[in-house]
Parts: C-alpha cells; structure tokens; sequence
C-alpha cells in the first residue's frame, strides 16, 4: 500500500472524527492490511508534520485525536464568549484528592480535605464522566471506592496516570487540575481567605440524571458543611499542605 496515500486517509479521518480514535479503529480504515507498527510510524510523521501548527495530533488513552495546542485556547474562547462552567474549590480539592490517591473512599478524602463531603460533589463528578465507583473497601460499612476514569484522562489529553505530576510531599494540589482543565475552573481564592460553610442541604431522591446531559456548574447552595468541632473550613493551603 501506497504509504503517503495511507497517511493522507490517516489525517483526513483524524481531522474528521468527534473522539478519539483507537489503533484498531484506524487500522479499519485499510481493512486491517495496514499493519500496526507501520501505522505508528505515520502517526509519528503526522506529529511531526503539525508540529508547528496551532493544531497538534495527540495520543490520549482513548486513542489519537487532533486538538488545538494550549496557546491557542485564549484566541479560540473568543468564537465563544460565554464563560465556561466553573467548579467549586471543593469540588477541585476532591476531584484532585481522587485523581493522586485513587482508589479512596468517601472518608479518605474527608480525613484529607478536613471537612466532610457533599454527596453530591461527588454525583457531580460522576456525571461528568470523571469519577466513578469502581466496588467496596473491606471493613466496616464496606465504604465504596471511587476512582478516575478514561474520559477524565481523555478530556485532560493523557494516556495514563503516570503524566498527571505528582504533588511534592504529601499535599494534594488541585491548582494543577484547574491548569489541565484548561480555564474551566474558578480563580483561586485570595491568600488567607475563609469561606464559610453552609448548612448541608439533604439529597432529594431523584435518579441522577444521564452524564451527558447533566450540568457541570458547581452546586450554588449544597455547600460543605464541617464536621463537629469546626467553626468553618480552613483555606487549601492548610488543608493540602
């Protein structure tokens, strides 16, 4: 087979694709003749060929996908001036707590974060596709156990949890999934600052509505709530440090 005709079906299926694309998948597109070391090799000049373009040919653990480069997102927020759904910092602290320390439990991140967590922080999580609860801790209550999940590392542009940086000692940063979110995130909060808690607002029994379809914003009044003995939460840097 004709490898520049090859590359050029490559390319053009890439462009065209919603979702990434697995090997497999692109070997597909040659009924399998392609074999898969060849087809590495062409994702490898693809690379090289967009490599100072604004877009860049990416693999994810999904697969291989085009997507614009990070420098370029600020010109690209311009076709679309509504501002993207902001989380909350708690929501940050737990979503980064999870992705450093999985599998955890509901109390292990309480025992880190120092405050006890909305249930619906992490329902939140889970229908965006992030988070999902991968079976039981043995012990008492058989807690369940929550862990990330393949779309959170294909929406962060990685293969593997390898490439989420570690944080130094044992704080739990949740700055850096605000960085790899890429803006969707509120501005930190300013050094020293409180925010008081609110009471915890029980859950309605409704059935969670489907992931696609749930809305990303942050909760507006099922705040945390601490835990007995705690007047009010403490900022992240002492809870993470």
């Amino acid at each position: 087979m004709n490898t520049a005709w090859a590359k050029r079906v490559l390319e053009t299926a890439l462009l065209c694709a919603t979702q990434p694309l697995s090997l497999a998948a692109l070997r597909s597109l040659f009924d399998d003749e392609l074999e898969a070391e060849i087809l590495r090799a062409l994702l490898a000049e693809l690379q090289e060929d967009w490599r100072e373009r604004g877009v860049e040919l990416r693999g994810v653990v999904g697969g291989w996908r085009f997507q614009s480069r990070e420098d370029m997102q600020p010109f690209l927020q311009r076709l679309n001036p509504e501002k993207p759904p902001r989380y909350s910092r708690a929501v940050q602290e737990t979503l980064a707590i999870i992705a450093h320390r999985q599998p955890v439990t509901r109390g292990d991140i309480e025992d880190i974060r120092g405050v006890s967590v909305n249930a619906q922080i992490l329902r939140q999580l889970e229908d965006r596709g992030w988070v999902e609860a991968i079976g039981h801790r043995e012990g008492p209550g058989r807690p369940v156990l929550f862990a990330t999940t393949r779309q959170f590392l294909d929406d962060l542009g990685l293969r593997e949890l390898a490439e989420l940086e570690e944080p130094a000692g044992d704080a739990v940063d949740p700055k850096q999934i605000e960085l790899l979110v890429g803006g969707g995130l509120p501005e930190a909060e300013a050094p020293g600052a409180v925010s008081a808690p609110e009471p915890e607002v029980r859950e309605p029994a409704l059935q969670a509505p489907d992931a696609a379809e749930a809305p990303i914003s942050a909760p507006d009044e099922q705040a945390e709530q601490a835990p007995s003995g705690a007047a009010e939460e403490a900022p992240p840097s002492a809870l993470l440090g």
